[in-house]
């Protein structure tokens, strides 16, 4: 924690202050970094400290992109998972609480890592809650459950889980020294977001409806319900028309489409991997990016479309077996690439590279001397 937050650089929103449920402003713990990097949203460590001796709770965010065992961590849980995983880090002082009883808008593992934190779980007030819901929302509502009888009064300990579903109220007090804690929180892919693939999609395709684009009646007057009810009425039918022809499988597509472009595969080192791309040979072996999420389409005009990530690649359709062979078996020697002469399979390798589907294992980052 010492290090993210004295030698890393970190700019906000990487990190948030709290103290008794107010959240502290940005500006009394950032300033700029001196000469050569004076951009003024820099952590300033001497002010995290004073804060963090008056009581506040340190928040780091986004640990997921920046501590590398939370990096393998957070992407090897959401493959397992299929749902987009982050992760938080809250350091609170001895007997102090940075946060009020909220809830969040998705799922939540507790991990606590060091110190004793005392939690209070009551029952939601709105369970389920979207994205769009978030507790402030509610914020009479949430205060006055959380003066019930709790459904969960325990204190963790180091190596204790804890896991919240979404919409379960909570609040914690560290004891009587310094509380760490991670929370994993898993953004669950939900029936909702089909909907809203589905409304998205309705109304790309409704647009193509002469009728729906249609110009309302001169004369109207909008502040007159009964004066365009018919109107309405007739849009409404026409946009449950279209729903009723919606494909579920173009549906599902838009819906991996969105979810895939929140999950971030393993990071490559550019520089590295450039030098490997322009120096392949036969035995180079080429591995499909970890945590990568693929998948090969047969396109109309006879090529092939590799869906990877938030990215989508269109290849001719002659490397459509040694696409499908890589994406079996996960790795490949560039010269086993099959179906392709020698120059074609080097084509092939280079452009996965620069691509970033794929990469070569051993040309891992390097050090450089000054």
């Amino acid at each position: 924690m010492d290090e993210l937050l004295s030698r890393r650089g970190l700019r906000t929103p990487f990190l948030r202050i709290a103290k008794d449920g107010a959240v502290v402003d940005p500006k009394r713990f950032t300033t700029s970094g001196g000469a050569g990097a004076e951009i003024a949203d820099q952590v300033s460590s001497d002010a995290v400290l004073r804060l963090f001796a008056d009581g506040s709770t340190v928040v780091l965010q986004g640990l997921h992109r920046l501590w590398p065992p939370l990096i393998e961590f957070a992407d090897q849980l959401a493959a397992d998972l299929g749902h987009p995983t982050q992760v938080n880090a809250y350091i609170t002082p001895p007997s102090s609480r940075g946060f009020s009883p909220h809830y969040d808008v998705h799922d939540v593992f507790v991990l606590q890592v060091a110190g004793e934190k005392h939690w209070t779980i009551h029952e939601p007030v709105l369970r389920d809650p979207l994205r769009t819901q978030p507790w402030n929302d509610r914020a009479t509502q949430v205060a006055a459950a959380a003066e019930g009888e709790p459904v969960i009064d325990a204190v963790l300990r180091p190596g204790d889980v804890l896991y919240l579903p979404r919409g379960f109220l909570h609040a914690a007090t560290a004891l009587g020294e310094i509380s760490a804690h991670l929370t994993i929180g898993i953004h669950s892919v939900t029936r909702w977001g089909a909907a809203e693939s589905a409304l998205d999609l309705v109304r790309t395709l409704a647009a193509a409806d002469p009728t729906l684009r249609g110009s309302l009646p001169l004369g109207l007057d909008l502040g007159d319900p009964d004066s365009v009810r018919d109107d309405v009425a007739g849009v409404i039918a026409g946009l449950q028309d279209w729903l009723g022809r919606l494909d579920p499988a173009e549906v599902a597509d838009r819906l991996r489409a969105s979810t895939w472009a929140q999950v971030r595969p393993e990071p490559v080192a550019p520089l590295a991997q450039s030098a490997a791309a322009a120096a392949l040979t036969p035995e180079t072996v080429l591995r499909l990016r970890r945590r990568l999420r693929c998948s090969l389409r047969d396109a109309p005009d006879g090529r092939v479309t590799l869906l990877a990530g938030r990215r989508s690649h269109s290849f001719p359709g002659t490397v459509r077996e040694a696409l499908a062979a890589l994406l079996s078996t996960g790795e490949l020697k560039v010269g086993d690439l099959p179906g392709m002469d020698a120059a074609d399979r080097t084509a092939l390798a280079r452009r996965l590279i620069t691509e970033s589907i794929a990469t070569v294992p051993d040309a891992g980052p390097r050090r450089w001397g000054a």
